[in-house]
């Protein structure tokens, strides 16, 4: 199985802007990123810290906060100037630049182990759906509100009434944290879940080269794209996400099945079903790379068969084993409630409602239908895959399938991005207009973390302005780093592959003879 090559970046940036500057620079706003958390990152009310004398100014003054949102949005943007100018200095990524890549990003990493929680706060929802399962209830059909002081230990109160959207495997992990931990401790539970975190973080780190290499790409380029990248050091480090461990297994699973190892392969993408079910979508596909090239259709359908028999056979022995059978599943299957204003759905949902009022005409319903609508095309465009393409594409035709279900659900959440970007940098991200959709998409929603999950107290009336303040800074910090920074902006101005064309079209037309 094999890609072309990416190619070589048009422009080659010398290693006279030496390696030790975006380091520093990145260690720097690392460091920028943990001492803002300290400020207007989320902790539970019954935490110790929250009496800690140091810290209650810059946690209860308008002043203290104010500087911690500063601290934590400018953090983020010389994490994000760092990630661009390490990518030119090691260019074009010859021997030497993944061991590179790979030091700097845990290096990186190590500040935000410390972190308060920011850019999200589901932590907290780990924190409840493990005493849901130490106190031997159903998270698949209990919310977290069922048990006493769940608020005061820090979840959104969108978690309150909500089956937890999480397999089975990781409902384990989440008992045996707060078992470990205490029910009533959660910072150090909060530690325990971030170093599962970090475990799917150094699996990644582990197969987006040797599966890069297999593909026929640069490994330490997909490296650098992949995992140096601040928006998942932040998302999968200081937010301690279970996505982490989700992406890992998967391409751990991916890379053995295409090696040869067929059968852990399969284990290890079920267990990446069990710790988000979403990646089930992969499971076909794994069927088809164990089938290897030129397998007629009666082999790929006996190894579906065995893929899916696998698969089904542990999930249902871990439902057996933990009393939930397929719940699991039934919550998989659900569209989820609301969308965000970037999804597709979302975008279409608001845009048809508008057009409907303006006319007078009820649209309660337009949500649902677009969400249904949504739901059904992504299935499509996972079948078509499966049973169209070659073998050589297998890769790319997972990655796809993988990106419908995703961009075509009415929630994409920033790390959601995080679930595809290994994928495709390992097949291949060209550096004309992709790789600039990468670096927009992740200073998007850097942006956006920066200003959307800040904890500030309600007495001081200013988390709107704050919003607003770290909004600012942010588009400012981008425009700087993309459009003015002589260093960093090339990465926007090279070739976009539109450009010689059109100058190739404006030379035919100023060649042909006027007209007599």
């Amino acid at each position: 199985m094999s890609v072309p090559a990416t190619r070589t970046d048009p422009v080659s940036v010398t290693r006279s802007g030496a390696v030790w500057i975006p380091v520093v620079v990145g260690f720097l706003g690392s460091l920028a990123v943990l001492a803002g958390s300290l400020s207007v990152g989320w902790l539970a009310s019954v935490s110790p810290i929250n009496r800690w004398q140091w810290l209650i100014p810059w946690r209860t003054t308008e002043s203290g906060v104010i500087t911690g949102t500063l601290t934590l949005t400018i953090g983020c943007w010389l994490m994000f100037w760092a990630w661009i100018r390490l990518g030119q200095v090691l260019r074009p990524f010859g021997p030497g630049a993944l061991r590179t890549v790979n030091w700097v990003s845990a290096l990186w990493c190590l500040p935000q182990l410390f972190c308060l929680p920011i850019f999200s706060r589901d932590i907290f929802a780990y924190v409840g759906q493990g005493r849901l399962m130490v106190a031997g209830q159903d998270p698949y059909e209990d919310g977290i509100s069922t048990l006493s002081n769940w608020f005061q230990l820090g979840a959104d109160t969108t978690w309150a009434d909500t089956e937890t959207p999480y397999g089975p495997v990781f409902l384990w992990i989440e008992e045996a944290v707060m078992r470990i931990a205490g029910t009533e401790s959660p910072d150090l539970a909060i530690f325990l879940f971030r170093l599962v975190a970090v475990a799917g973080v150094v699996l990644i780190m582990v197969f987006v080269p040797l599966l890069a290499r297999l593909l026929g790409t640069d490994g330490a380029r997909a490296q650098w794209i992949t995992v140096a990248n601040p928006l998942f050091i932040i998302s999968f480090v200081a937010s301690g996400h279970n996505d982490s461990l989700m992406v890992g297994l998967a391409l751990a699973g991916v890379w053995c099945v295409a090696t040869g190892r067929g059968l852990l392969g399969v284990l290890l993408v079920t267990a990446s079903v069990g710790i988000k079910p979403i990646t089930l979508v992969l499971l076909p596909f794994i069927g088809l790379l164990w089938a290897g090239r030129g397998a007629s259709w009666t082999r790929r359908f006996t190894f579906w068969a065995l893929t899916a028999g696998i698969a089904g056979a542990v999930m249902a022995v871990v439902g057996v084993l933990n009393g939930f059978g397929w719940g699991w599943l039934t919550v998989m299957l659900g569209t989820g409630t609301g969308s965000v204003p970037w999804s597709p759905v979302g975008i279409a949902a608001e845009a048809t409602k508008v057009v409907l009022d303006s006319l007078n005409i009820p649209d309660h319903w337009v949500l649902d239908t677009f969400k249904t609508a949504g739901r059904l095309l992504s299935v499509l465009v996972v079948l078509w895959l499966m049973f169209r393409g070659r073998h050589e594409h297998l890769m790319q035709r997972m990655t796809w399938a993988f990106t419908a279900l995703v961009i075509l659900s009415p929630i994409i959440q920033p790390w959601y991005l995080l679930w595809l970007l290994p994928f495709f940098a390992v097949i291949g991200i060209r550096s004309d207009w992709q790789l600039k959709w990468v670096v927009f998409t992740v200073a998007f929603f850097v942006a956006f973390g920066a200003a959307d999950q800040l904890f500030v107290w309600q007495f001081l009336d200013i988390e709107q302005p704050l919003k607003v303040l770290s909004t600012i800074v942010s588009w400012g910090c981008m425009l700087w780093i993309l459009l003015l920074d002589p260093l960093t902006s090339r990465i926007m101005k090279e070739e976009w592959h539109v450009r010689p064309a059109l100058r190739s079209l404006w030379r035919r037309v100023r060649r042909r003879p006027a007209a007599s």
